[in-house]
Formats: structure tokens, C-alpha cells, sequence
């Protein structure tokens, strides 16, 4: 409705413009062309001396649909027609017989052009006054003209009709979808060929329902992942209570059942406190506590903090710091320094060597961590920063962790506006470079 209201609007416009623009020509030629003719009209009576003036222009009005009036000196009609007279304003009739010629007078009747040519003959002055009738084949023309442009908004608001079809359809798909999609159902890819604005809106929407099943899934997963990680613990506190509940048991063996119960606690303790502290991350008003601090003597103190757990695999830390200065969260960055440092420990093999270099670049600070371990796979360094992702090498009961650490590490980093990549060969090391702004800027 839309569209066939935009059409009988348009040509309406187009119908009211079109006479603006062509009325005054139409009117100038009509204009012309009585003054031509009534001049010829004025040569031929002149031109035949015996000819009286009533009879003659008597016979010639009426002639091609014109009409003729003519006024005397004293401004008396000398014409007299069977149909309605030719009034003339007698101001304008005066004006006439002085000698004026006289362009575009309306009728007051039809709006008509009306023309004043000025003549003599030996009985004195005189005012010539023509007008055109509306012929029937102008009125035809008119009625032509109306008939074309009903057919044009017929035709147009059919073919409208089958256009806009051809517009809603692929809408109404879409918008089923989107309720399938709204009860949780993300498999609803549509396809389409077309390159305009709804070829683009399909494709558009088929790039979200794969993003959000994407979401979904990892949603499912991050649930299967936290119920294993909580339900193993539990599971062996559950067991080694009970066996603690047998009288005939030695003061070793519930020291040994103590110690496992103590362990798998502290585990579901830091799998707590990882949950919160990842949750806290994610959310995009957490304020950062800015302060200005060297990052190289942070990272002297957090090796220094993790002496015990690298003295006790005799690993080699080589240090290569130079003086960096930045303007960070300082409790933040030193939990990604402890996670990634920690995670070099974990995974390097005894007598081992790991490297911690600081630089900067482009008013960025570059930290680099690299170690001698057992190194990532590189189909599984896109999702290593995924909440619960571990190596599979690394899944086994001697490493402990919950897979939460590099996701902790990466949303810390993206806070401060910064980037972390992971580089090295399986069975070569890992190695982490982390960019840092120095001056924190919001984004």
C-alpha cells in the first residue's frame, strides 16, 4: 500500500508539474497564434475595399472553433453572436482602439486567452478581440491523457504488488527464524543469492546464528567443564571421608586420606576463586586501580616470589630486563605474570631453562616468556585462552590447574588494551609475548 500510495502521489506530482511548467507555453503559442491569425483576419478585410465590416467578420467567426467581438470607437459591440457574447472590460477595450495590443486576457467564464489587436477603416478606429474555443478534440485529449495514467497506476500497483512480494518474502523468512532462534534454536541457516541490502541482511544473520551457536556451545561446555572440575573433587572427598570413618585404620593412612581431602579442598577453593575473579573480568565496568610502576622489577619480585616452585625442578631462569615504565592495574598484570610464569613451571622438565625479557616498542611494553617445555600444538593455540582448555599432553594427574588461568590472563590483558600471542614448536617450548600500552588509554 505504501508503494501504490508512493505511485498515484508521483503522478499526481508529475500531472500538476507538467502543467506548470507547460501552461505559460501553451498559453504564449495560443497567444501567438491569435495575434498572427488576427492580423492576417485585419490585412484580408482591408485588402477588399467594398467588403463591409459586420458581415464579413460576421462570417469568419465561428471559423476553426474561434471567436470574434469587435468594439466601435464609442465602445459598442458591433458584432452580434447566437451564443454568449465576448464581454471585454471596456478599460481594456479603450485601450485597444488607442492602439495597444492586448496579451493573455483570461475570460472570466472559461479562463480562455483572450487577444486586442487595434484596426481602422474609413469610418473610424476599432478593437479586434479573438478568442479560441475548447474543441472537443482538445477535451478528447484531455480524457486520453487521464485514461493513460489510470492504466499507468494500474499496471504499475500490479506490478508493484508482485515487486513488493518479491521483497517481503525473504523478510518473512528471516523472521521466522529469528523466533526459532529466540526458543534456542541457532541451526537456522537460510540461503540466498541475492547481492542487495537483503542479500546482505540474510548473510548477516546467518553470520550471527553461527556466532551464537558458537556461544551456545561453549556455553554447554563451560557447564560440562565446571561440574567435572567440581564433581572430581568432590567425588574423592566423599570417598577418603568415608574411609575415614573405619575405626581399624592407621594413624599413616588417615594422615595420607587427611592430606588428599586437605589438597582436593584448596583445589575446589582456587577453582572458586578462579570462577569469581574470571566472572569479575568479564564484566565491562570493572574499574581498573591505575598506578605508575616499573614492570621490570615486578617481574624480579614474582620470580623471586616463585623461587620454591622453580628451585625444586632445578630450572635456570635467564633474565633480560630493561627499564619499562607503565601506567597499568599493577595487582592485575602481576596475576598474568604469576599464571604465565607459573604455567612455564608447570610445564618445563627438570634442569630446564626459561627466558624473561622486557623491551619496548611503538610506546608499547614487550614482555617475552619463553621455556624449554613440551611446547603447544599449533591447532590448539586458538582456543588455549578459552575458559577450561588444557593441552591434551597435558591432562594428567600430576599437573594440577582447572584450565582457568590463561582465560584469567587474556581478559587482564584485553582490559588494559593490550595483546598476548603464543609462538614455538611442540617438543621446542613455548614461548608468550604480551604488549602493553605504557600510557592506559580507554577505548
Amino acid at each position: 500500500m505504501i508503494f501504490v500510495g508512493t505511485v498515484i502521489a508521483s503522478l499526481i506530482l508529475a500531472f500538476v508539474i507538467a502543467s506548470l511548467l507547460y501552461r505559460s507555453q501553451i498559453q504564449q503559442m495560443i497567444s501567438d497564434n491569435l495575434v498572427t491569425n488576427g492580423k492576417k483576419l485585419i490585412q484580408t478585410y482591408q485588402s477588399i475595399s467594398t467588403t463591409q465590416l459586420e458581415p464579413f467578420m460576421n462570417g469568419i467567426s465561428g471559423l476553426s472553433n474561434s471567436r470574434i467581438q469587435i468594439y466601435n470607437q464609442a465602445g459598442e459591440q458591433i458584432l452580434k453572436e447566437q451564443h454568449e457574447p465576448l464581454i471585454i472590460d471596456p478599460l481594456i477595450v479603450k485601450r485597444v482602439i488607442a492602439g495597444s495590443v492586448i496579451r493573455d486576457l483570461k475570460n472570466r467564464k472559461d479562463g480562455q486567452t483572450i487577444v486586442g489587436l487595434p484596426f481602422q477603416d474609413q469610418n473610424g478606429n476599432y478593437a479586434l478581440f479573438l478568442m479560441v474555443e475548447a474543441s472537443g478534440l482538445e477535451k478528447m485529449f484531455q480524457n486520453t491523457v487521464r485514461t493513460i495514467l489510470f492504466i499507468i497506476l494500474l499496471i504499475g500497483s500490479v506490478l508493484i504488488f508482485f515487486a513488493a512480494g518479491y521483497i517481503v518474502k525473504p523478510i518473512r523468512r528471516l523472521t521466522k527464524a529469528t523466533r526459532r532462534m529466540a526458543k534456542g534454536n541457532f541451526n537456522v541457516g537460510l540461503r540466498t543469492k541475492r547481492k542487495d541490502e537483503i542479500g546482505q541482511l540474510t548473510t548477516s544473520f546467518n553470520e550471527m546464528a553461527i556466532e551464537l551457536s558458537k556461544l551456545d556451545r561453549m556455553r554447554q561446555e563451560f557447564v560440562t567443564n565446571v561440574s567435572h572440575e567440581i564433581q572430581t573433587p568432590l567425588t574423592s572427598i566423599s570417598g577418603f571421608t568415608k574411609a575415614l570413618k573405619h575405626k581399624n585404620m592407621s594413624e599413616e593412612s588417615r594422615i595420607h586420606y587427611l592430606s588428599i581431602i586437605e589438597e582436593e579442598s584448596e583445589r575446589l577453593s582456587r577453582l572458586g576463586q578462579n570462577l569469581l575473579h574470571l566472572s569479575q573480568l568479564q564484566l565491562e565496568d570493572l574499574p581498573l586501580k591505575l598506578s605508575t610502576f616499573r614492570l621490570d622489577e615486578q617481574l624480579r619480585k614474582i620470580v623471586i616470589a616463585l623461587e620454591p616452585q622453580w628451585s625444586a625442578k632445578q630450572l635456570v631462569i635467564e633474565l633480560e630486563l630493561l627499564e619499562v615504565i607503565v601506567q597499568a592495574d599493577g595487582d592485575q598484570l602481576g596475576q598474568v605474570w604469576i599464571n604465565l610464569l607459573s604455567n612455564s613451571i608447570k610445564f618445563t622438565p627438570q634442569q630446564g631453562t626459561i627466558r624473561i625479557g622486557t623491551a619496548i616498542s611503538s610506546h608499547d611494553a614487550v614482555v617475552t616468556i619463553s621455556d624449554s617445555g613440551i611446547g603447544i600444538p599449533v591447532e590448539e593455540r586458538v582456543d588455549i585462552f578459552k575458559p577450561f582448555h588444557m593441552v591434551d599432553r597435558a591432562r594428567d594427574g600430576s599437573q594440577k590447574g582447572n584450565g582457568l588461568g590463561l582465560s584469567i590472563t587474556k581478559q587482564i590483558i584485553d582490559l588494559h588494551n593490550g595483546d598476548i600471542q603464543v609462538t614455538g614448536n611442540p617438543g621446542e617450548g613455548t614461548t608468550f609475548i604480551v604488549r602493553i600500552p605504557q600510557s592506559f588509554k580507554n577505548q
